[in-house]
């Protein structure tokens, strides 16, 4: 697996009391993955992460890379007028980061990003040395065995 994580059991933990408290407790401002969903898909040669990033500034977002572990966040800041008044709040504002815990056989120094229509895109190359590859098989000169 290209991605990995230090404790599957307790991220699946952390994602179910997510959901639960996203539902029926609302959320805090700053809090993690919640907010911004993640798919990831394995090519042949590289991995991508596509990030929902709806109505934030493109100049918000940062993408970091630290011993392993990509980080990307972003920010949405209140819009309101001097006058406004919010009287229904569903929309979360302020800085949202994820991370993910990437495998030694990627190649993070050759990450490229890039955000378009609200979505981010990460693409992370597989290293060659761990990319599938092809045994060739030796063959050498079979002697028959006489009884």
């Amino acid at each position: 697996m290209l991605l990995t994580s230090i404790d599957p059991f307790v991220q699946e933990i952390e994602r179910q009391f997510d959901r639960l408290t996203r539902g029926t407790l609302g959320r805090s401002e700053s809090s993690g993955y919640g907010h911004m969903p993640l798919d990831g898909i394995r090519r042949k040669d590289d991995v991508v992460l596509r990030f929902d990033l709806p109505g934030i500034d493109p100049d918000s977002i940062e993408v970091t890379v630290d011993r392993g572990v990509l980080s990307v966040s972003a920010r949405r800041e209140e819009e309101l007028g001097e006058d406004d008044r919010v009287f229904v709040r569903e929309r979360l504002m302020g800085t949202f980061t994820r991370r993910v815990y990437l495998s030694e056989h990627l190649d993070s120094d050759r990450i490229d990003a890039a955000y378009h229509n609200g979505v981010l895109q990460v693409r992370i190359p597989v290293l060659e040395k761990a990319k599938p590859r092809k045994v060739e098989i030796q063959r050498g000169d079979v002697k028959a065995i006489r009884a």
